[in-house]
């Protein structure tokens, strides 16, 4: 196990001076090199819960643990790219990286995202599509221990979204590592994750977590799309009533 999230209460200041009540009662774990996605209603808190495991937010109620006792090397792609429109592709990869880090990591980090031959374009001379394939690259090319990624193919189109997520297994494959995805999108899930935990409506906390077969595991498509429809029929029977 590399991660335990335990918070018992995450709260946000209401303008009359109380306060709202965001995250209750949510816990869950993360194995090493496991892929989580983690999906419920717009609005519910998730992109709240990555901040607070990404220590980005340290008030809360409860206990976020790392199975070696620290903070370990975090990779992070946001729902956009964040690229500096100064700097190149190259440029903007190395700029997470440690001076001590071996050359050659930007390299390999844009190949795994088949971007080697924009190395030296700039941001606005990307599409979408390429700016989150850098962004993948920045996220993978530091070796991370886990990688936090926040609707990361958001407003793409279909196609350009499905082959970003082909991009982001490859990097994956290169370097497995832990990860957990935030998305709105079940077949999404379905496609990149080993688990699938669903949040419930606020305050949230962990409605199901429902294991992706092993042997439908990181193959996308029409095995993720069956896979999904076989959830909702489920879900479905389980809401009719007696």
């Amino acid at each position: 196990m590399i991660l335990s999230v335990d918070i018992e209460k995450k709260t946000f200041p209401t303008p009359d001076g109380g306060e709202r009540i965001v995250l209750e009662g949510l816990r869950f774990s993360l194995a090493e090199r496991e892929i989580v996605a983690i999906v419920g209603p717009s609005g519910c808190g998730k992109t709240t819960l990555l901040k607070l495991i990404g220590g980005l937010d340290p008030h809360f109620q409860g206990r976020i643990a790392w199975g070696n006792g620290r903070l370990p090397r975090v990779g992070t792609v946001f729902q956009e790219p964040r690229l500096l429109p100064w700097r190149t592709v190259r440029q903007n990869v190395e700029l997470v990286l440690p001076a001590d880090f071996p050359a050659g990591a930007t390299e390999q980090a844009l190949e795994a995202v088949g971007l080697s031959n924009q190395r030296d374009a700039y941001p606005a001379q990307l599409s979408l599509g390429m700016a989150r394939r850098v962004a993948i690259a920045r996220a993978f090319a530091i070796e991370p221990e886990i990688v936090l990624m926040d609707e990361p193919f958001v407003s793409l189109d279909a196609s350009t979204a499905e082959q970003s997520r082909g991009v982001l297994l490859a990097a994956w494959n290169r370097r497995p590592t832990a990860a957990l995805l935030v998305t709105h999108d079940l077949v999404e899930a379905a496609s990149l994750a080993d688990r699938i935990l669903t949040l419930s409506v606020g305050p949230a906390r962990i409605a199901s977590d429902v294991p992706v077969p092993t042997e439908l595991r990181r193959k996308g498509g029409e095995a993720a799309a069956h896979f999904v429809a076989a959830l909702r029929e489920a879900a479905g029977k389980r809401a009719a009533p007696a």
